[in-house]
């Protein structure tokens, strides 16, 4: 998968989930996107090369951080519970999905219960 695509397909399935918003702290080339205003994914382009930071599970990081080059510990952000993906052959379109939702359940998930978004796709409001 090639840089551009990531960014793509990581902007799209953010900004399809439920209560997302895109924004640009970090400037023009940067964009955030978060969940009742807590931040579950970035896409960015480091020297040169584009890049998606997401949340992730600790134990789930470091075994995607081991099994694929193209994932690593997430850049400028905490270590353990972030990671970075990066483009290359072992990424493809449902993988990146399904990573970016995950980024989004752990972000919701942190969310006191009142102001957890519901999301009709899943039927009910997230736990």
């Amino acid at each position: 998968m090639d840089g551009s695509t990531l960014h793509r397909i990581a902007a799209r399935t953010a900004m399809a989930l439920p209560a997302v918003t895109e924004t640009q702290p970090f400037g023009a080339d940067t964009d955030v996107y978060k969940v009742v205003d807590r931040m579950f994914a970035m896409t960015a382009d480091l020297r040169g090369v584009a890049i998606v930071n997401l949340k992730c599970a600790p134990p789930h990081g470091a075994a995607l951080v081991r099994d694929f080059a193209e994932v690593s510990p997430g850049w400028h952000m905490d270590k353990r519970h972030w990671i970075t993906l990066s483009p290359g052959p072992g990424l493809d379109e449902a993988m990146v999905e399904d990573l970016v939702a995950n980024s989004w359940d752990l972000v919701v998930a942190g969310l006191p219960r009142a102001r957890r978004p519901l999301d009709p796709t899943r039927g009910a409001q997230q736990p």
